[in-house]
């Protein structure tokens, strides 16, 4: 296992290699520059904030010096921001974006494993389609046309919570559901296949012939191998929720690091947006590289390889 996870972790120095590097230069190829405003700058002006920044010396030897940077833990200065570091900054969002992540992933959890479990017990049922209908739904409607239609009718016309914000305990539940619900149609349609595939198979029907409960099959047999389309698919997605969503963070005004990703990359903060690229890209390595080894847990046939 532990050479397992060596290898995986060797893997991952190229892939955030090439991540970083054609972050990098994109950015630096957008129209218009993190000083580019209406009003006009005076050169003379322009050229000593270019040379406090490094702006002034060649892209190639921007980009060589990002990197060594980078290794000592330094994300550079941000643009925006006077006198705060790109890690400062992202410290005091990434905590509101793991919060909503969490809720959004608690809520998608249950309702997506339990929907999806009973779909595929009761199968060809009511149930089943009312589950299965729920998952198309959540699939097909993107979240800033769900956002909007959960304001509309909780915070709107019934006025049980409030519609933007992050203050108090009433500001988290139309981001979180509106969150939790896209993935939980997903895991949904996901456990109630690999349930139907698991209690489709021999071991099953020999379980039931001996006389074991239902409820013994399903959590005993079929669950734990049932499960594996979801820890998959969870790798990635894990990543991405907890990060919380840079549409969610906008349409509902939450302080966290999608929205400040997005404001970054119209003001042309390169570091910020190289930093907050890194952070995202790092958080899917690792889930993914967590997902493996769950992965061959639930398996005992899988091996570490």
């Amino acid at each position: 296992m532990f050479r397992f996870i060596a290898r995986r972790l060797l893997q991952v120095i190229p892939v955030l290699f090439v991540i970083i590097t054609a972050t990098f230069f994109m950015v630096h190829f957008m129209p218009g520059g993190p000083f580019t405003s209406e009003k006009a700058i005076p050169p003379e002006i322009m050229r000593n904030i270019e040379a406090h920044y490094g702006l002034d010396q060649p892209l190639w030897k921007q980009y060589v010096t990002y990197l060594g940077n980078i290794f000592t833990g330094d994300f550079g200065p941000s643009f925006k921001y006077s006198n705060r570091t790109v890690t400062e900054i992202i410290g005091a969002k990434l905590p509101v974006s793991l919060e909503l992540g969490g809720l959004s992933l608690l809520i998608a959890l249950v309702i997506g494993l339990t929907l999806g479990t009973l779909a595929a017990v009761r199968r060809n049922t009511w149930l089943d389609y009312f589950a299965s209908s729920i998952g198309v739904l959540g699939i097909c409607v993107p979240t800033f046309v769900l956002g909007p239609i959960l304001v509309l009718l909780f915070a709107i016309h019934l006025g049980w919570v409030n519609a933007s914000g992050w203050f108090v305990w009433e500001d988290r539940v139309l981001p979180s559901l509106t969150l939790g619900l896209v993935y939980a149609a997903s895991i949904m349609r996901l456990t109630r296949g690999g349930m139907l595939e698991v209690l489709n198979q021999d071991f099953v029907r020999t379980a039931r012939a001996k006389g074991a409960s239902e409820s013994r099959i399903v959590f005993r047999h079929a669950l734990r191998g049932g499960l594996q389309p979801v820890v998959s698919y969870l790798g990635p997605a894990i990543a991405g929720i907890l990060t919380g969503s840079f549409v969610i963070e906008t349409i509902f005004q939450i302080p966290g690091l999608g929205r400040e990703f997005v404001t970054s990359a119209g003001n042309r903060d390169y570091f910020l947006v190289l930093g907050t690229v890194i952070l995202y890209a790092s958080l899917i390595v690792i889930m993914n590289l967590v997902v493996d080894v769950v992965q061959v847990w639930l398996n005992p046939k899988l091996k570490f390889e």
